[in-house]
C-alpha cells in the first residue's frame, strides 16, 4: 500500500495532478448545476446536491493545503461560491 503524502511531501507533478483534478472537480459541479433533475442521466434534486456536495467539499480541501505554487483557483473559487448558493450551504 503506497504512503499517503503530506501537502509538504507532494512533487510538483503530484500537485499539477491535484490542480487537474480539481478542475474535473470544476467541470462536474457546473455540469450537475447545469443539467435539469429530470434528465436522461436521471438524478433526482437530491441527488444533484449530494454530488455537488461531496464536489466541493474535495475542492475545499484542496485549498486548504499549503504547497500550491502558481496555480490559478478563479474557476475553482468561482464553482465553490456556485456549488454553495446550489446546495443552501
Amino acid at each position: 500500500m503506497a504512503e499517503e503524502k503530506t501537502a509538504k511531501e507532494r512533487t510538483s507533478d503530484e500537485i499539477a495532478q491535484a490542480h487537474n483534478a480539481c478542475l474535473d472537480g470544476v467541470y462536474t459541479i457546473n455540469s450537475v448545476i447545469a443539467t435539469p433533475a429530470d434528465s436522461k442521466f436521471g438524478l433526482t434534486d437530491n441527488e444533484r446536491k449530494d454530488k455537488v456536495s461531496r464536489t466541493v467539499d474535495y475542492l475545499k480541501h484542496q485549498k486548504t493545503l499549503t504547497d500550491w505554487t502558481d496555480e490559478s483557483f478563479t474557476v475553482i473559487d468561482k464553482a465553490i461560491t456556485d456549488a454553495d448558493a446550489f446546495t443552501g450551504d
